[in-house]
């Protein structure tokens, strides 16, 4: 059976960072690194059977503006519909009902969010960002 589930403490960090370490979007993140993010963050992970095989975190104020991040599957369990039981979780979350502004960023997986209402950006010229290597 499949769950998503916002409960932290369900949370399987070794499994999170393990899977992150190696990715292009956040290669390197230790599990202290990994910690604080979803300390930070509002998160989503998705479970078979009770073990956890996605995870998914929001940056948010939960009224203006939320950033969507670290979205994965674990490979084996990829081609299934798990990622879109997972988004469609976040995007049906009570609690980020009144978001008005969500956003990511992605290089492969355009199909998924269009899903979901997402587009590119309406004015990409207005956005900015610093990136600290």
């Amino acid at each position: 059976m499949i769950t998503v589930s916002t409960d932290k403490t369900k949370l399987d960090i070794p499994f999170i960072q393990n899977f992150l370490k190696d990715i292009y979007w956040v290669a390197g993140r230790t599990m202290e690194e990994v910690q604080r993010t979803i300390d930070a963050s509002f998160c989503f992970g998705i479970y078979l059977d009770d073990k956890q095989i996605g995870f998914a975190r929001v940056i948010t104020d939960y009224v203006v503006f939320a950033y969507l991040m670290d979205v994965f599957i674990d490979e084996e369990h990829r081609g299934k519909g798990y990622s879109s039981i997972l988004i469609d979780a976040m995007m049906k979350e009570p609690q980020l009902q009144e978001v008005k502004i969500w956003r990511l960023a992605t290089t492969d997986a355009h199909f998924l969010y269009e899903k979901f209402g997402f587009t590119k950006l309406a004015h990409p010229e207005k956005m900015m960002e610093k990136v600290i290597k």
